[in-house]
């Protein structure tokens, strides 16, 4: 019995977009941490913040494609770093808008133009038609993929949370029968 040959990790494209990611994206987090002194996921934040006005916290995870956890630790760092701003919503003190300081807006006005030159000359690599066909195609991809998220019947990741938990002893996270 022979096995079937296997198929090289080059040929999924998930692979090959997180290969693209990390070697174009250097260039992004370079500039990032060595001349803004943000992380990218900052980035993400402030880029989002700058695009679509205040948000409260869910949304600005929800458009960051970011966990709340995550979202909130990057927002703790950019407002101590005095580039987002929190303020409490009339009529409900619980709910807080997040929007970029004044330093936020000229540090997303400084890097924007920047990350905009690397994702040009990264699509110089296509001709015009090329171009157009890429971004139907990414926006389709897009699509299927958030159908193919909706319609998934998967695990939830455990990333040893729960092991850890019931090592330590803690009853609620047995899991159920």
């Amino acid at each position: 019995m022979t096995d079937a040959p296997r198929r090289p990790l080059d040929d999924l494209l998930l692979y090959r977009l997180s290969r693209l990611l990390s070697v174009a994206g250097s260039m992004v987090i370079r500039l990032c941490e060595g001349r803004f002194g943000i992380t990218r996921r900052e980035w993400r934040l402030i880029a989002v913040l700058a695009s679509r006005g205040e948000l409260s916290s869910s949304q600005l995870a929800e458009h960051a494609q970011l966990d709340r956890a995550r979202t909130s630790k990057a927002v703790g760092s950019l407002v101590a770093k005095q580039l987002v701003s929190r303020v409490a919503r009339a009529g409900d003190r619980r709910q807080v808008a997040l929007g970029l300081t004044e330093a936020g807006r000229a540090l997303y006005d400084a890097l924007f133009p920047l990350v905009t030159q690397i994702n040009t000359a990264l699509l110089g690599a296509l001709d015009a038609d090329d171009a157009a066909r890429f971004d139907d195609s990414l926006h389709r991809l897009q699509a299927r993929a958030e159908r193919l998220v909706e319609e998934a019947v998967l695990p939830k990741a455990d990333r040893g949370r729960r092991a850890a938990a019931r090592g330590a002893g803690n009853p609620r996270s047995t899991p159920s029968p």
